[in-house]
């Protein structure tokens, strides 16, 4: 798989996941452990995608500062687009695209 495929497929994870969030909390409302929440959902998922396992408390620490680090700029990607650079950048093409070399 070519990394930009490899991109599509993780910015749709993290689509899903948002789905899957606000599906979950569409009648409880959005709690503060957001972070732990996601890190759950993506844990499984995204550790097909990205070359370095992380554990649910470092994806949790880092779904933190991808999004304070979202907030606080002024991008030109959505933020899905935004996670998946953020993501890349700190560990690397995902798995597909190294299999693929």
């Amino acid at each position: 798989m070519q990394v930009a495929g490899s991109r599509t497929r993780l910015a749709e994870l993290f689509r899903n996941a948002r789905r899957a969030h606000h599906h979950a909390f569409a009648t409880s409302g959005e709690g503060t452990a957001w972070p732990a929440w996601y890190a759950a959902y993506l844990s499984p998922r995204l550790g097909e995608l990205i070359p370095v396992p992380l554990s649910m408390n470092r994806l949790a620490a880092d779904l933190v500062t991808v999004d304070r680090s979202y907030r606080g700029a002024s991008s030109v990607f959505a933020w899905p687009e935004y996670y998946v650079e953020w993501f890349m950048h700190r560990y690397g093409a995902p798995k597909a695209s190294i299999a693929a070399l």
